[in-house]
């Protein structure tokens, strides 16, 4: 074929997207009106390796205060992703219109922002659509990003499909303020002691867990650990002739 004849490289993408759409026609009803992109969204600005670098706490001595980082999130992904990953949102949009915030492919994992009120039924599919079959709950996490106001926590559902060897993220974010989001324990009873371990270290409230206590701390410890905001405090550990302090109490590494 002669350059001259040669396809133009935009119709070329234009015809490569319709069929996509072709294949794919429900991928258009995947967001939410609530749908947002966070773009490459700043989260923390980071000095040193392990101290703040701030004047008057403990210097960093791992030679790398000078060191300065800006941590961002990863921005929302537009469809067509790719692969199966378009036949997985094309099926869940159809069975479940708008149901996500934002999406985000990264290093080879997708992960569906999902919409709080849709969490629940949109979970009932996964599980039991012959195109889907998501039987399995891997995990349930929690994540804590003070700097996002309005949304700075956040559960993260991974799922298993043993039927066709395929994994995928589910995120829901919740405020401070209203930490409150269904459980999965109707639909994936495994999900039971992971959801109690993200209320304990989270404060996030699953609505609808049969039994929402801590599992690491205390019944009465009060607060959630693994929030950044939380102090590092601690508490004496005694060992034979010796006691090591808390964190907060140890003293101040200054050259």
């Amino acid at each position: 074929m002669s350059e001259q004849n040669l396809p133009d490289k935009d119709e070329a993408a234009g015809r490569a997207m319709r069929a996509a759409d072709d294949t794919h026609k429900h991928l258009a009803q995947l967001f939410s009106p609530k749908a947002t992109d966070a773009g490459q969204e700043v989260i923390s600005r980071v000095q040193g390796m392990w101290g703040s670098g701030k004047p008057g706490e403990s210097g960093d001595t791992s030679g790398f205060e000078g060191m300065r980082r800006v941590i961002s999130l990863t921005g929302s992904t537009e469809p067509p992703f790719g692969g199966w990953f378009d036949d997985v949102a094309d099926r869940m949009a159809e069975l479940v219109p708008g149901f996500a915030t934002r999406v985000m492919v990264h290093r080879g994992e997708i992960t569906f922002f999902v919409d709080r009120d849709k969490l629940l039924e949109l979970a009932k599919h996964l599980r039991d659509d012959e195109a889907l079959r998501f039987e399995i709950c891997v995990s349930v996490s929690g994540v804590h990003y003070p700097e996002q106001t309005g949304h700075e926590l956040h559960a993260v559902f991974h799922l298993l499909s043993m039927t066709y060897n395929r994994r995928i993220r589910l995120e829901v974010e919740v405020s401070e303020d209203y930490p409150h989001l269904p459980s999965l324990v109707p639909v994936y009873p495994m999900a039971n002691f992971h959801e109690r371990e993200t209320w304990d270290m989270f404060g996030i409230i699953f609505d609808g867990h049969p039994a929402l206590t801590r599992i690491l701390m205390p019944d009465d410890w009060v607060g959630h650990p693994q929030r950044k905001d939380y102090p590092l405090g601690g508490i004496p550990v005694e060992f034979k002739g010796a006691v090591v302090p808390p964190a907060d109490d140890r003293r101040s590494y200054n050259r």
